[in-house]
C-alpha cells in the first residue's frame, strides 16, 4: 500500500479510536450515575485515558510509519490489549464489550493484509480465553484482576462458559477471514480501477493533446447555438481565449454570414453539413478570410448539437490571387516580348526613313513640323518597346556584392536633382550605421527603387515626405537578423500621396495600369519581375489619403533566379490598412 494511502488510514483509525473513547466516556459517566455498582468507575476511566494518551502517540509517531510498518502492528495489538481490559472491568466473560474485538481485527485487515487480520484475531482470542480462565480460578493472577472472580459475579456454568468462548474465538476468527477477503477484494478492484482511470486520463489526455495540436479550430455548441468547448486552434483564430467564448452564441463568436445562421435554424435544412467563406474580424481587431464547414455532433445518445472546424485561409486565398495575376503577368510578358521583338525594326527603319527625308526634302515649316511629331513619337514609342524588353526579359549586367544604404544615398541624391521633385517634396533616407551587403545585379536594384520613389513622388502632387528605407530582418521563424540564412534585405518606399484604393491594389503591378499620366504604365511591373527574379516578396500596404508604403524583401543568401517567369517563389503580399 502506498505510504500517503497508509497514513490517511490510520489517521481516520485515529479519530475513530478516539471517538470510541469518548463515547465510552459518556455512556460510563451515565451508567455509573445510575447504578454505581454495576461499573467500577476507577479502572473504566483510567482506560479512557489511557486510550486517549495512545491517540496523541500514535498521532506523533504517524510521519514515522514511512519507515518503521511495524508500528502498525503495535497499534493493532495495543487496541485489543485496551479492548480486553474494558472486557475485563465490565464482567469477562458477561461483558457486553467482547465485540469490540472484532474493531481492531477490521482495522487490521484493512491496514495490513489478512495475514495481520489473522494474527490480530489470535491475539483476540487469546486474551479473551485468559480472562475467562481467571475469572473461573484456572489462573492465578495478582490482587489487580480480583473483581473478576469476586462473589458479586454471578458466573455461567463451565459448559455455558466453554461454548461461550469458543462461539467468541470462532466469530472473531471467522471476522478475520472474512475481512481480510473483502478487504483484498477490495484492494484488486481498488487497484484495477485507479489502473483503469489512469488509462482513461492518459487517453482523454492524448485525445486533448491531439485536438489542440490541430492548426484548425474545432467548436462544439448545443442546438441552442451555446458554445461547449472549443480548441486551442479555435483560440488562436479567433484571438479570443475559451473563457471568454465559452457560454456564448456562436453565431456571435464566429460572425456567421446569414445564410449559414439560416441554415443552423433548421437543423442544416436535412444536409450532413455546410460551407461558408467569409471575413472574420479578430480580437486583435485584424481581417482574416475563414473557411467554415457545420456539421451536426453526433453521441452515443444521438444528435446533441453542431460542430464546426475552420481554418485561417488568408495566406492560401492571398496565393491564389498570386497565382492568377502570375498567370495573367507571365502571358502578357511573352505576348510583349513577341511584339516588341516584330515592331521594333520596322519603327526603326521607319524613323530612320523620316529623319532622312526631313534632311533631303524641301519642307514648309508644317511639314517639317510634322517630320518632327513622328520622329518624336517614334522615339517614344521605342522607349515603350524598350520597357516591354526590358520587363519580359530582365537582364543582369553582373552580379555583385554591393552596399544597399549607399545605393539608396546615390539613389536620393540623383531624385533631388531630378525633374520628379517638385517644391515641397523631401526625400529622406534612413539606413542603419552599419553597412547592408548584398549579392545581386546592383543595377536592378537601384531600377527598382528609382521606379517604386518616383511612383512616390507622382502620389504626391502637392509635395510630401519620401522615405527610403534599407535594413536587415529575421525572416519569419527562421534565424538572425543579419546576413545569414533566414535574414532578408529589406528595401521601404513610403509616401505621404493620395494612396491606393483597396480596388486597385490587386492590379498596380498589372503592365500598362499606371495611375499617372506620366510614364509608360511598366515601371512596377517591371519592378514585380525583377523581385520575383530573385526569389522576394513585395509588400503594400496603403490607406487613402494617407500615403502608401511599399516594402520589397529580398532573400539575403537565397540564389537568384534563373530570369525566366516561372522562377522565384514568393510574389508579393498586397493589405489594405484602411479602418
Amino acid at each position: 500500500m502506498p505510504s500517503t494511502e497508509l497514513r490517511r488510514k490510520l489517521a481516520w483509525l485515529i479519530g475513530v479510536r478516539a471517538a470510541i473513547g469518548t463515547a465510552l466516556l459518556g455512556s460510563g459517566i451515565l451508567i455509573h450515575v445510575d447504578a454505581p455498582e454495576v461499573l467500577p468507575l476507577s479502572p473504566f476511566f483510567l482506560l479512557i485515558s489511557l486510550i486517549y494518551a495512545l491517540t496523541l502517540v500514535y498521532t506523533l509517531a504517524l510521519p514515522l510509519v514511512d519507515r518503521h510498518q511495524w508500528l502498525v502492528d503495535v497499534q493493532l495489538a495495543g487496541d485489543a490489549l485496551v479492548t480486553s481490559g474494558f472486557i475485563a472491568v465490565t464482567g469477562g466473560i458477561n461483558s457486553l464489550f467482547s465485540l469490540l474485538y472484532v474493531l481492531p481485527i477490521i482495522a487490521a485487515s484493512m491496514l495490513q493484509r489478512r495475514r495481520s487480520a489473522m494474527m490480530i484475531a489470535t491475539l483476540c482470542s487469546l486474551m479473551y480465553g485468559a480472562i475467562v480462565l481467571i475469572q473461573y480460578g484456572r489462573i492465578d493472577v495478582a490482587a489487580a484482576a480480583f473483581w473478576l472472580r469476586g462473589p458479586a459475579v454471578a458466573l455461567p456454568s463451565g459448559y455455558g462458559a466453554q461454548y461461550t468462548v469458543a462461539t467468541n474465538v470462532f466469530a472473531f476468527l471467522g471476522v478475520a477471514v472474512l475481512s481480510g477477503s473483502l478487504a483484498e477484494s477490495l484492494r484488486r478492484t481498488g487497484a484495477s480501477l485507479e489502473r483503469a482511470s489512469t488509462e482513461l486520463a492518459n487517453v482523454q489526455a492524448f485525445n486533448q493533446h491531439v485536438i489542440d495540436s490541430l492548426m484548425s479550430g474545432l467548436l462544439t455548441t448545443d442546438y441552442s447555438g451555446r458554445v461547449l468547448t472549443l480548441n486551442l486552434g479555435a483560440e488562436t483564430i479567433i484571438g479570443y481565449p475559451a473563457s471568454s467564448v465559452t457560454g456564448r452564441n456562436v453565431n456571435e463568436v464566429l460572425q456567421l454570414p446569414p445564410d449559414l445562421v439560416r441554415a443552423l435554424e433548421t437543423r442544416l435544412d436535412g444536409a450532413r453539413s455546410r460551407r461558408a467563406d467569409y471575413q472574420f474580424r479578430r480580437g486583435d481587431n485584424r481581417q482574416i478570410d475563414i473557411g467554415l464547414s457545420a456539421t451536426h455532433l453526433v453521441t452515443s445518445s444521438g444528435r446533441a448539437g453542431y460542430l464546426f472546424t475552420f481554418q485561417d485561409v488568408t495566406e492560401m486565398r492571398r496565393l491564389e490571387r498570386e497565382a492568377r495575376v502570375r498567370q495573367r503577368l507571365a502571358a502578357v510578358g511573352e505576348m510583349a516580348a513577341g511584339i516588341a521583338h516584330e515592331i521594333r525594326n520596322p519603327l526603326a527603319s521607319m524613323s530612320g526613313s523620316i529623319q532622312v527625308l526631313r534632311q533631303e526634302l524641301l519642307l514648309s515649316d508644317e511639314q517639317a513640323q510634322l517630320m518632327d511629331i513622328v520622329v518624336r513619337e517614334s522615339d517614344r514609342l521605342n522607349d515603350t518597346i524598350r520597357s516591354l524588353l526590358a520587363y519580359a526579359r530582365p537582364q543582369r549586367s553582373g552580379v555583385a556584392r554591393f552596399d544597399v544604404g549607399a545605393l539608396l544615398n546615390d539613389v536620393a541624391l540623383l531624385l533631388r536633382n531630378s525633374t520628379e521633385v517638385a517644391d515641397g517634396h523631401i526625400v529622406v533616407v534612413e539606413v542603419p550605421d552599419e553597412e547592408v551587403w548584398f549579392e545581386a545585379d546592383e543595377g536592378q536594384i537601384r531600377q527598382i527603387v528609382w521606379n517604386l520613389a518616383t511612383n512616390g513622388l507622382r502620389a504626391m502632387p502637392d509635395g510630401g515626405r519620401l522615405t527610403l528605407t534599407a535594413s536587415f530582418e529575421e525572416r519569419p521563424g527562421r534565424g538572425s537578423g543579419a546576413a545569414e540564412d533566414g535574414a532578408d534585405v529589406v528595401l521601404r518606399v513610403g509616401d505621404e500621396g493620395v494612396g491606393i484604393p483597396e480596388e486597385e491594389l490587386d492590379r498596380m503591378f498589372q503592365p500598362f495600369h499606371g495611375s499617372f499620366t506620366r510614364g509608360s504604365g511598366l515601371g512596377l511591373a517591371i519592378v514585380h519581375r525583377i523581385v520575383s527574379d530573385y526569389n522576394g516578396e513585395i509588400r503594400v500596404t496603403s490607406k487613402p489619403g494617407s500615403g502608401t508604403t511599399v516594402e520589397v524583401r529580398l532573400p539575403a543568401t537565397q540564389a537568384v533566379g534563373s530570369g525566366t517567369w516561372a522562377a522565384g517563389g514568393r510574389q508579393r503580399e498586397v493589405t489594405d490598412s484602411r479602418q
